[in-house]
């Protein structure tokens, strides 16, 4: 009897995902409960785990793009005993022929076994070191028990070791075969690499290009006096962490913020499906986060019933969840608009791009002291540019203009969200 090997359901929003990686090989014996592979969505990195114990047999190969409830393998349930597990891979020892056995020099020196490299390798990252040529034995492995993974690979590639000196004595040139010496590139390299785009990048880039084709984005500009805010938080930082134990952030001022704004402009908390206009009387934010496998947009729940210690403390989860990749797609569905913070590094303007189908996007840019003219005298304060793309088929510019005004006025008099009003 054989188990189908299912990718399984991840959410509305997700349909296919990319084969990552197989943890297994094919012909392997597994374990019920045993990882067998990962799966890479346009959003979450998931792994797959065998539901019963067997001989498995692979049917897509890594880095093929799979729909969810396709079969990529089957377990034979009938092989029900394991085999014999190697305590470790010996190394293969050539027998010398009796008559030549006078002739080994022996000395107490310990003989140092020679591991194939080869069998270090995940399956990903086999198939990484054959596309990119890299040497694979004198990488340091970072998976379990030395194993070296595709991100290993990825870093080589990119950071390659400098070639070791060689031992033997070097012959002196033919003085008839001199070349003059190539003056070498400004570079002092080669002056071009390439490697292949990862699956995540991919997907990721296939749905920016979708949001822009499916929407008429258009981008409306405004600026906000900090000075209020980060007076604010100068003046109650100290107290705000001995009550609740963590920071108080500016993220939790926009977000505040934000849902003020939805409430007063209905308009930007919709979204179209088909012919119609889907009007939400929710208040799920999401707050960008960006991970070294791309970027990730968790939803902050009923922002208009929590607090402010209640946002700063999901948006620490979030961000702790990400950096380990324990992030759950249930996390990531769900929301109406979006937040995203360039400004972290060091972005003085940029135009995000909607998150469909959510309606719009805020982008946040960095601070800095400029000169602006306030009761007619020119004074330095600390300026942040906002940046609220939008879907235009759904919202007009008057409703874009009033909710960016919304947002900058919640923030420059901090004291509105405090009395909602």
């Amino acid at each position: 009897m054989a188990t189908e090997v299912k990718i399984p359901a991840m959410g509305e929003s997700i349909s296919s995902g990319i084969l990552a990686a197989w943890h297994v090989k094919d012909g392997d014996y597994v374990k019920k409960d045993q990882v067998l592979y990962e799966l890479e969505t346009d959003k979450i990195t998931s792994e797959g785990a065998a539901e019963v114990a067997g001989v498995i047999s692979i049917q897509v190969e890594v880095d093929e793009e799979v729909d969810i409830g396709q079969i990529i393998a089957s377990i034979d349930e009938s092989a029900v005993d394991a085999p014999v597990e190697k305590k470790a891979d010996m190394p293969e020892v050539d027998v010398a022929p009796a008559e030549a056995v006078d002739s080994i020099v022996t000395t107490d020196a310990p003989v140092e076994a020679k591991v194939d490299p080869v069998a270090t390798l995940s399956p990903a990252a086999r198939k990484s070191a054959e596309e990119t040529g890299v040497d694979t034995v004198s990488i340091s492995g970072s998976g379990k028990d030395g194993r070296v993974m595709k991100s290993d690979i990825i870093e080589a590639s990119e950071n390659p070791s400098p070639a070791l000196p060689a031992t033997g004595p070097v012959p002196s040139p033919d003085p008839a075969e001199f070349v003059a010496p190539v003056k070498p590139s400004i570079s002092h390299g080669v002056r071009e690499t390439r490697k292949k785009m990862s699956p995540l990048r991919r997907k990721i880039a296939e749905r920016l290009v979708a949001a822009t084709q499916e929407a008429a984005m258009l981008t409306t500009f405004n600026e906000v006096d900090m000075s209020a805010v980060i007076k604010l938080r100068k003046e109650n930082q100290d107290r705000f962490v001995e009550r609740h134990g963590l920071k108080l952030g500016f993220m939790s001022f926009f977000t505040k913020a934000v849902t003020h704004a939805l409430q007063a402009v209905p308009q930007v908390n919709a979204r179209i499906e088909g012919n119609e206009v889907v009007t939400q009387h929710f208040y799920d934010i999401g707050v960008a986060v960006g991970t070294d496998k791309g970027l990730m947009v968790p939803i902050l729940r009923d922002c208009d019933q929590k607090g402010f210690a209640e946002i700063e403390g999901d948006i620490m989860g979030f961000a702790k969840a990400a950096r380990d990749g324990k992030m759950q797609m249930g996390d990531l569905e769900g929301g109406v608009f979006t937040i995203s913070n360039g400004g972290i590094y060091g972005s003085m303007l940029s135009t995000p791009i909607v998150n469909h189908p959510q309606p719009a996007i805020l982008g946040l840019h960095n601070i800095t002291e400029r000169a602006v003219v306030i009761n007619g005298e020119i004074v330095a304060r600390p300026m942040m540019y906002l940046a609220l793309s939008y879907d235009h088929r759904l919202i007009d510019g008057k409703e874009a203009v009033t909710f960016l005004v919304k947002v900058k006025d919640a923030i420059e008099d901090p004291a509105r969200l405090l009395f909602d009003i």
